[in-house]
């Protein structure tokens, strides 16, 4: 009896480490120096509104938004993993260029608004509403309208 209420005891506290979430308002200065090269080098001269830094048993996030209202999302080492534009397109140094082009060739006129990026492959979202999936090579794998 006493191991089974250990194991519970144990479960229920380690589920909880695992939920606990913590959010923090920070400076530019306090983003890691990678985010601050990335909004220097892809929005020149682009004041940031607001940032922050999500906390996560084991995982850390830095989101970030500009005054033109453009949504930055940086993983814990600070490399950017999502770039959403309200009112612009995503800077095409950012897209990567089998993207750019086949965006180019089959969405001519249309604009890329945001693109996330993970491990696996990216997902950009256009103008028009469109949401389109490219492997890392930037081969079209999905599509959702």
């Amino acid at each position: 009896m006493k191991k089974i209420l250990f194991m519970a005891s144990a479960a229920l506290l380690l589920s909880g480490l695992g939920s606990c979430e913590r959010r923090k308002a920070l400076t530019e200065a306090e983003l890691p120096e990678v985010s601050r090269q990335f909004i220097t080098e892809h929005f020149p001269g682009t004041e940031v509104s607001f940032a922050k830094v999500e906390t996560e048993f084991l995982d850390k996030e830095y989101k970030v938004v500009l005054v033109t209202g453009t949504k930055l999302e940086f993983g814990r080492k600070g490399a950017w993993e999502k770039v959403e534009c309200k009112y612009d397109a995503v800077p095409d140094a950012i897209v990567p260029e089998p993207i750019r082009d086949y965006v180019a060739r089959q969405f001519a006129g249309h604009r890329i608004t945001g693109i996330e990026r993970d491990r696996r492959d990216y997902e950009v979202e256009l103008d028009n509403g469109f949401e389109l999936k490219f492997d890392l090579d930037g081969r079209l794998i999905d599509f959702d309208d």
